[in-house]
């Protein structure tokens, strides 16, 4: 008998396109994904080494549950540096990825009925993550003219007595939309109101960020500092996805609380992964920068393309690696035998099975009228996916 609780969730959309890619790719057909969240760099080869090192010293057993206190320093001192925050090492724990401590810093604070407000697009986990929390999501669509921002009066309106968390994510995945110091000190004067909401503040692709540093809702409001919840991680900056590492910095209360619950869920990430961080964080960032600047060149070159495609429009994303385009003009359009393009999951699902172009639906991210693309992805390959893209949609009438 399967639980009401996993029969309610539902799986990862980005994971299913993902893995419809790549079964039509071992079928033998031609695929260019631009679906996974993933970066297509190396590791850098100082934080292998120093993993290597780790290893042939013999970390190889249990660390403490909140992570070793090496690590969670270079945290605490990355946080300073990087950030002008000040945090204790007791207020850090590290995780299994980033992804584990957004799940459990919403069962540490969420309890059944409590309101989440979610800004739409959406990261597909967020809903599925309240779900678990047995809390309610209440998502706010954003608008495209906005470059999908969250503004203080869609906030406003949003907050009822039931509100436990704010979820923003900047860089946004899926759009790439970063708020600004302004747009932060907006959503901070509707907060201060309301005392007992709490803020989760996704911070992951803080180093994939182009033309404006990376802006925290800490850094405008330190005086919210009790109620915010900061995570963020090593896999999108530094190219560690397969490490699995990230942390949360909060206050101590909801440490302790995440800590009670990944002690008995996981314990704590890897002895290997924790020195590879250390070593991330005690290093320079130039290998980092090199890799956003390549990112910025896709970027452009992706944000040019589409909008040269009729029909099309996108606007300039600030950071992560995402483009997030409007394609509401091909919605209800037909495909060459005559069916309808009903939704952005039709349009996906054609452009994979015919044209062999994998990108994940707006649908998905609670955006009908857009689609997410990756850049992550060398420019020839970019390439490739925006000659498939268009002739995908010349081909609807």
């Amino acid at each position: 008998m399967i639980s009401q609780r996993a029969q309610n969730l539902q799986p990862s959309a980005t994971l299913k396109v993902t893995g419809r890619a790549k079964e039509l790719k071992r079928e033998g057909k031609s695929i260019v994904s631009l679906s996974a969240g993933e970066p297509d760099f190396k590791t850098p080869k100082y934080i292998c080494e120093a993993a290597i090192k780790a290893i042939n010293e013999g970390q190889h057993g249990y660390t403490m549950n909140p992570g070793t206190p090496g690590l969670r320093e270079a945290i605490v001192a990355k946080l300073k540096r990087d950030n002008g925050l000040d945090y204790d090492p007791s207020q850090i724990i590290c995780s299994n990825g980033a992804k584990q401590s957004v799940g459990f810093a919403l069962l540490a604070t969420v309890n059944e009925g409590d309101e989440v407000i979610i800004p739409a697009p959406f990261w597909v986990s967020y809903p599925e993550m309240v779900r678990l929390a047995e809390g309610t999501s209440i998502t706010v669509r954003t608008s495209f003219e906005n470059d999908f921002r969250l503004t203080p009066e869609q906030l406003e309106e949003a907050i009822t007595e039931k509100t436990r968390v704010l979820i923003l994510c900047s860089p946004s995945n899926p759009t790439g939309s970063c708020y600004s110091k302004e747009d932060m000190e907006g959503l901070a004067d509707v907060l201060r109101k309301y005392p007992d909401v709490m803020i989760l503040s996704d911070e992951i692709y803080e180093y994939i960020v182009f033309e404006e540093d990376h802006v925290s809702i800490l850094n405008v409001a330190p005086d919210l500092k009790d109620r915010v919840m900061v995570v963020n991680g090593f896999s999108k900056g530094f190219a560690m996805t397969g490490w699995r590492l990230g942390y949360l910095a909060a206050n101590p209360d909801v440490v302790k609380a995440v800590s009670k619950i990944q002690s008995q869920e996981t314990s704590a990430p890897s002895s290997i992964s924790q020195a590879a961080g250390l070593a991330a964080y005690s290093n320079d960032l130039s290998e980092v920068h090199s890799m956003r600047d390549e990112f910025k060149k896709r970027r452009d070159f992706m944000v040019k393309s589409l909008n040269g495609i009729d029909g099309v429009s996108c606007f300039t994303p600030g950071g992560a690696f995402y483009v997030f385009p409007d394609i509401s003009s091909y919605l209800g359009s037909k495909k060459p035998d005559g069916s309808v393009v009903e939704t952005s999951t039709d349009l996906c699902l054609y452009l994979l099975d015919e044209f062999g172009l994998a990108c994940v639906p707006g649908d998905a991210f609670g955006e009908p009228n857009g689609l997410r693309m990756s850049y992550a992805a060398g420019i020839s390959d970019l390439e490739e996916a925006m000659s498939r893209f268009k002739k995908g949609l010349d081909s609807l009438v």
